[in-house]
């Protein structure tokens, strides 16, 4: 189910960018603890982010690939 916060809801498996950092390439988050999301980036490893502070844009890894 979505949240009722209005923002979108970060899972497992899901893909990201982090609009600060495109130079980190895209990423999988790997958790979701409250509003700390470990995700791990293509370019930059494993990051912690802080989701009240970044708002990761979701990707379409589909679209993504190549």
């Amino acid at each position: 189910m979505a949240s009722s916060s209005g923002g979108s809801v970060l899972e497992p498996g899901a893909w990201v960018r982090h609009p600060g950092q495109p130079d980190w390439g895209v990423g999988q988050v790997q958790s979701v603890v409250g509003g700390r999301v470990t995700v791990n980036f293509e370019h930059a490893g494993k990051i912690l982010v802080n989701a009240a502070v970044v708002a990761l844009e979701p990707v379409d890894r589909r679209a993504a690939r190549g």
